[in-house]
């Protein structure tokens, strides 16, 4: 049985997707780690190990959230990329690991020898 949305909202101040699901949980969700975990070709490839790694986006947001049929939603994101659809399972599985998913996003950043800005500092 798959999880389903109860509730979905966007910070646009603090660049948050916000999503409350039917099994009680509620994530708060970046919007540069669900640009960076895209579900696109671009981001993902056409196949296995041909992932592009996504850098810069520190300062991204999200203009706009569209329903994809009752299965998922399509975010379009203030760097013209709006290509992936974010099923509630693939959203799901960004709340659940998110913290797995973000440390191996650093550390592969950390060996392709790029440097991510601080947000803190970005305006």
């Amino acid at each position: 049985m798959s999880a389903h949305p109860t509730e979905i909202n966007m910070h646009q101040k603090s660049r948050t997707l916000e999503i409350s699901f039917d099994t009680g949980e509620t994530f708060n969700l970046p919007a540069e780690y669900l640009r960076v975990h895209s579900p696109s070709a671009e981001v993902q490839g056409h196949g296995p190990g041909q992932g592009v790694l996504q850098v810069g986006k520190e300062d991204v947001n999200i203009e706009n959230i569209t329903p994809v049929g009752s299965y998922g939603v399509q975010l379009h994101f203030d760097d013209n990329h709006n290509t992936g659809i974010y099923s509630w399972d693939t959203l799901y599985d960004l709340g659940r690991n998110y913290d797995t998913y973000w440390q191996d996003y650093l550390k592969r950043l950390d060996e392709a020898g790029h440097k991510r800005r601080d947000p803190s500092q970005i305006i």
